[in-house]
């Protein structure tokens, strides 16, 4: 089986590369085990494709996302691809951001092209709200969106998914997948704020809007779905505090 993965060189790629055999890493930039191809134009992609029997799409970004995916679906199906599966996000569907609503679109398009395809939606992942608090902090204090609860998971455990469903068949959308821990945002904040040994108040802000409130609801959350293992202390422990 040879398995083509797109965002190979990302956070969430540098995880699942290594639990492959022999994979391809599609890049813009040539190296080992690489093949060079470009989104945004396509450029590529029909070369990188050649003899792939499983895509592993997890190439992402805020926007032109679902451009990007439509140009890697379309190669797909001219190489005679057997399996595509994509990383997607929890609550892609229920929050207003413009990122969720192509990662939506890109749903969309791999659920429509005729492919033999899985799609699994994750949680967040601990560095993003590590990088959040790091980059916030900046201001002197934690500002925090009230109410709001997050369920960060470990890439580790996401990737190790990823890989199980790339050696399997097609399953369409399969069950999400959260971390093993439901917490309030003020409390990761804490958390982040006395491991990180960058102390700050924590303030929470009760903002409006639509988005807040999906965040305030819940949509971001997988609580039937808690199969995540790393915990966000124990990401912390690495001394990755960004």
């Amino acid at each position: 089986m040879t398995v083509l993965v797109t965002g190979g060189t990302g956070t969430l790629g540098r995880a699942l590369v290594p639990m492959l055999d022999e994979p391809r890493v599609l890049s813009r930039r040539d190296g080992p085990g690489r093949a060079v191809a470009d989104l945004d134009t396509g450029a590529g992609l029909d070369a990188a494709m050649a003899g792939v029997s499983t895509v592993l799409h997890l190439a992402g970004r805020p926007k032109g996302d679902a451009a990007s995916t439509g140009r890697v679906v379309e190669a797909a199906r001219r190489a005679g691809v057997g399996h595509l599966v994509h990383i997607s996000i929890v609550g892609a569907d229920r929050i207003p951001l413009g990122y969720y609503r192509e990662k939506v679109r890109s749903e969309e398009l791999i659920a429509g092209s005729g492919l033999p395809w899985t799609i699994l939606r994750a949680t967040q992942f601990h560095d993003l709200l590590a990088t959040l608090f790091a980059t916030t902090s900046r201001a002197g204090f934690l500002p925090v969106l009230a109410g709001a609860s997050f369920q960060p998971v470990a890439v580790a455990d996401v990737a190790a998914r990823l890989a199980a469903l790339a050696a399997g068949p097609a399953q369409g959308r399969v069950a999400d997948l959260g971390g093993p821990e439901v917490r309030t945002m003020a409390d990761l904040a804490r958390t982040w704020a006395q491991l990180s040994g960058r102390r700050r108040p924590v303030v929470p802000l009760r903002l409006p809007g639509a988005i807040a409130r999906a965040f305030r609801d819940g949509a971001n959350l997988a609580r039937d779905h808690a199969d995540g293992v790393g915990t966000f202390e124990q990401f912390l422990a690495t001394g990755a505090t960004r």
